[in-house]
């Protein structure tokens, strides 16, 4: 089986990481592995994809009327 060597973490980061692996009953190198794991079976999300859920909000939204908020961001960036 192959390793991989990680070399210039952050601490706060190994602590976490120690927490989090903690927490879920296991130990830090099986919470790295399960992390990667994860992140290696993730689907990808593909220009197609990011297509299809953009038509959906349009469909979702069209005909709906939005306040002009410009009015709302200038205010409060003048607090």
């Amino acid at each position: 089986m192959a390793q991989i060597l990680v070399r210039n973490l952050d601490e706060d980061l190994v602590e976490r990481l120690k927490e989090r692996a903690g927490k879920g009953g296991r130990s830090l190198q099986a919470e790295v592995k399960l992390i990667l794991e994860q992140a290696a079976r993730e689907p990808k999300f593909d220009m197609e994809k990011a297509r299809k859920v953009s038509q959906l909000f349009r469909r979702r939204f069209k005909g709906r009327k939005f306040p002009d908020t410009v009015a709302l961001i200038r205010e409060d960036r003048g607090r």
